[in-house]
């Protein structure tokens, strides 16, 4: 498929998601946090090419929160960025140093992600950012839900949208209807440039387990993220009703 077809084609499920949850307002500045991967930088592409028409201006540009891991080189996404005229700022950190040196957290993921949050709340304050778009997708929702689920004894997930009180810029996941592997396969035909996370714990966490329980489910019910995802909206879950009109594109 034609690539300029392809990032239509995609940014369509984007915007079904920002008008499904009246994600942008006209003049929101709004900050994507690009961790390097495919999502976050499909999504910064697909909300530029979306900025170009859509009816509430707004502007745009990308936040990256450096955790300081050895061979993660970011100049690539500086130049994609610089080629778009998006913004970019990324933010050197010594996280990788704290969590994984001189804490050696036995369980780092948490500490990792308030330290990222922390730095990346700075930033945004100090620029002046409305709303902070995170790159979770489809298959992170239902992850999430199923962890919720089989490990704490609750029917919960993070919010397409969530205003976040001391900072007062609110939060948005204009992936939640596009799957995985939709978004690896256009990533890889736009050859973004993805930075890849040499994280010790990316594969050894309780994420990756439910990851794998559903790969192994769905291989027997090849509907069941759809069904989940599907009786998320129903329920629904706090802040998952879409608008009467929803319609899920995976």
């Amino acid at each position: 498929m034609d690539k300029i077809k392809l990032l239509n084609e995609f940014t369509g499920t984007v915007r079904r998601a920002v008008d499904d949850y009246d994600m942008i307002q006209a003049g929101d500045k709004v900050a994507v946090g690009v961790s390097g991967g495919k999502d976050s930088l499909l999504l910064l592409v697909a909300l530029n090419h979306l900025k170009r028409y859509y009816p509430r201006p707004f502007a745009l540009e990308a936040i990256t929160v450096e955790l300081g891991f050895e061979g993660m080189d970011f100049t690539p996404v500086k130049e994609m960025c610089a080629a778009l005229s998006i913004p970019y700022t990324c933010l050197k950190t010594d996280i990788k140093e704290v969590v994984f040196d001189l804490r050696q957290e036995p369980n780092p993921c948490s500490l990792c992600a308030k330290m990222r949050r922390g730095a990346l709340n700075n930033a945004i304050t100090e620029h002046g950012v409305t709303k902070l778009a995170l790159g979770h997708h489809f298959d992170d929702a239902v992850e999430t839900f199923m962890l919720s689920l089989l490990f704490e004894g609750r029917l919960s997930c993070f919010r397409p949208v969530t205003y976040l009180d001391r900072s007062g810029v609110t939060q948005i996941r204009p992936l939640v209807y596009a799957g995985e592997q939709k978004i690896a396969n256009v990533a890889a035909a736009l050859a973004l440039p993805v930075v890849e996370n040499p994280c010790p714990q990316d594969r050894g966490s309780k994420r990756h387990e439910i990851k794998e329980l559903l790969r192994g489910m769905c291989e027997e019910y090849p509907d069941m993220k759809s069904k989940i995802f599907g009786a998320m909206q129903r329920l629904p879950l706090e802040g998952w009703k879409p608008a009467e009109n929803w319609r899920l594109t995976k």
